[in-house]
């Protein structure tokens, strides 16, 4: 229960649209105001040159921190930037607890450079189930929502993620070099191989956005972090598709999981991309 009187399911009956109306609220304030406006001491690194932070990132996680607390009381929120200050806040996710997952703009690199292939995404979780995700693209004003059991949508239409056209090369979006190990390195190079298009990914939101459009078939990823995954496996999978690790399972955002994995257009084609990355190791 949800402060003793509401659950989850209670909750996304009625209180969906609040959440879009925070998420696009977020946006507008703290995010485009910013685009191809940022001064240099706006931009930060965190690891290193290919992991940025921004002002954009910080102001907005802190908005809709706030305004999801507020609007599900009881529950816990999991930002990307607030888990790079305290690695603890994490551990929420495996809680009992109602957690806000949180990326405020999934594709910083992008967004720095003035590219519009940027997005936010709010996933909401208990017990390690994901049970709703937000997926905004602000420039383009496109937003998507998943409710487990209920669903994909894209600006209120339905999305069917479908089956790749027999015949034509896999488009599978894989991992920057920079992101993986030397063996997630050889698994990634058992997709180099005929029938099959790798590219790097961008947003990795918009990645899955494209799988629940049918628009591209695969992805294979080689890190954990929630909150580029967590809302968009939940709207792949409401779309029809399918996601599993090289160890055959489903991916599970509370971690542990065994990389690479991939999320497709339909469980076939999640199998045949981890049938070839496991060639590869």
């Amino acid at each position: 229960m949800i402060g003793d009187t509401e659950t989850i399911d209670e909750f996304l009956a009625h209180r969906t649209s609040d959440v879009e109306e925070a998420v696009r609220t977020a946006a507008a304030t703290e995010i485009m105001p910013r685009f191809r406006r940022l001064a240099a001491h706006e931009i930060d690194e965190k690891s290193g040159p290919h992991d940025l932070v921004t002002d954009a990132d910080r102001k907005a996680e802190a908005y809709l921190t706030e305004a999801l607390g507020k609007l599900l009381p009881g529950s816990v929120v999991v930002g990307e930037e607030a888990v790079h200050a305290n690695p603890a806040t994490y551990d929420a996710i495996r809680g009992e607890a109602p957690v806000w997952i949180v990326d405020p703009v999934d594709g910083t690199r992008q967004f720095v450079h003035g590219d519009p292939g940027f997005c936010t995404l709010v996933a909401l979780t208990q017990g390690g189930v994901v049970h709703a995700s937000w997926t905004y693209a602000p420039v383009h004003d496109r937003f998507a929502t998943a409710i487990r059991g209920g669903g994909a949508f894209l600006d209120g239409r339905r999305l069917h993620s479908g089956s790749p056209v027999a015949g034509r090369d896999l488009e599978v979006a894989t991992s920057h070099p920079f992101y993986t190990t030397d063996d997630q390195k050889r698994a990634l190079l058992g997709l180099q191989t005929e029938g099959v298009r790798p590219r790097s990914c961008g947003s990795a939101g918009l990645e899955y956005l494209q799988i629940a459009q049918g628009l591209l078939d695969a992805t294979a990823f080689c890190w954990e972090a929630a909150w580029d995954h967590a809302a968009g496996l939940l709207l792949v999978q409401e779309a029809g598709g399918s996601h599993l690790t090289i160890a055959g399972e489903p991916f599970r955002i509370t971690g542990g999981n065994t990389l690479p994995f991939t999320a497709a257009r339909d469980e076939a084609t999640a199998r045949r991309v981890v049938e070839l990355l496991s060639r590869g190791t």
